[in-house]
C-alpha cells in the first residue's frame, strides 16, 4: 500500500508540474505578462519567466529519476510551499491587488479553491518525503 501511494503522490506531482510548466511556456508572452503584474521587482521579471518553468521542469526530472526521488520530492514540496504561501498572502488581501500568473486549468479556478488545490499537493509531496524516508522500495 505505501509503495502504490508513493508511486501515486510521484505520478500526480509529476502531471502537475509538467503541466504547469508547459503551460508557461506556450505562451511565454503571457506568462511574463502576468508576472509583470504580479508584486515583485520589475527586474525579476524576465528571470522568473524562465527561471520558475525551468525549475519546475528540473523537478520533474529529478521525480523521474529513482536515485534522486528524494530531491524531486523535496522539489517539489519547496515549490509548492512557495506558491501555497503565495495564495495564502493572496487570501489574506496582503496584496492590493489579486494577481495570478498560473498556467492552464489552474488560472480557471477561485483562489479559495486553489489555494486548497496546493495545500493537497504540498500534503502530497510531504507524504512523499514520508513515505521514501520509511525506506519504501521503488
Amino acid at each position: 500500500m505505501k509503495k502504490q501511494l508513493l508511486r501515486l503522490a510521484r505520478a500526480a506531482l509529476i502531471l502537475l508540474l509538467f503541466y504547469t510548466a508547459v503551460a508557461k511556456l506556450s505562451n511565454l508572452n503571457r506568462f511574463e505578462s502576468e508576472l509583470g503584474n504580479q508584486v515583485l521587482p520589475s527586474w525579476s521579471i524576465p528571470l522568473l519567466v524562465w527561471l520558475i518553468p525551468a525549475t519546475e521542469l528540473v523537478v520533474v526530472l529529478l521525480l523521474l529519476l529513482p536515485r534522486f526521488l528524494l530531491r524531486g520530492l523535496q522539489g517539489a514540496a519547496l515549490l509548492m510551499t512557495v506558491f501555497t504561501m503565495y495564495m495564502g498572502l493572496v487570501l489574506l488581501d496582503v496584496f492590493d491587488r489579486v494577481p495570478c500568473s498560473c498556467g492552464g486549468v489552474l488560472k480557471s479556478m477561485g483562489f479559495e479553491v486553489h489555494f486548497v488545490f496546493n495545500l493537497f499537493f504540498l500534503l502530497l509531496s510531504i507524504t512523499g518525503i514520508w513515505l521514501h524516508a520509511r525506506r519504501v522500495p521503488d
